[in-house]
Order: structure tokens, then sequence, then C-alpha cells
């Protein structure tokens, strides 16, 4: 995996040191920052980095307070998840 996460990227995660994020270690983090306030490209390259296992638990085991409703919503839709479930049924 390439540690390298592009500059369009930086506004979703624009309270973080960018030179200390990891893609692995800090994958939770930048998938729901990216799910939640991210642009059409922001969320193209997630799904480029991101397989859907790591997507659906970032979904399924929310950071508390930190998702808006509308786009967790949305998200736990796209992925025929519920959020806070371990019910999985992924495509």
């Amino acid at each position: 995996m390439n540690n390298t996460i592009p500059d369009y990227i930086k506004p979703f995660l624009w309270s973080y040191d960018f030179s200390q994020i990891n893609l692995e270690k800090n994958k939770k983090r930048i998938i729901t920052n990216v799910l939640n306030l991210g642009t059409k490209e922001a969320t193209d390259w997630l799904f480029s980095v991101y397989d859907k296992v790591d997507i659906a638990d970032a979904i399924e085991k929310p950071f508390a307070g930190e998702w808006n409703k509308k786009s967790l919503y949305f998200w736990s839709f796209i992925f025929n998840l519920k959020a806070g479930s371990t019910k999985r049924n992924i495509p």
C-alpha cells in the first residue's frame, strides 16, 4: 500500500498533521472523514485504497459523535449495513 495521501484529501483531514498520518494505522479516521465530508474525487480515491471490509468496519463501528447522521445513513444504505451492527451483507 502506497502511504501517499493526495493533496485533495487534505481538506478532509485539516486538523491532523499530514506528516504523521499513516494509511494503515489511521484508516478508520481517513475513511470516516472522507465518507463524512469528501467529494466524489476523494471517495473514488478512498475506494481505490481501502477494501469494502475496511470501509464497512468504519461504518458499522463509527467514532462516537463524529458522523453526520445523513452521511452515516447514506453510506450504511450504500453498503447495506446498519451502523453499530455486526450483520454484514457486503456485495
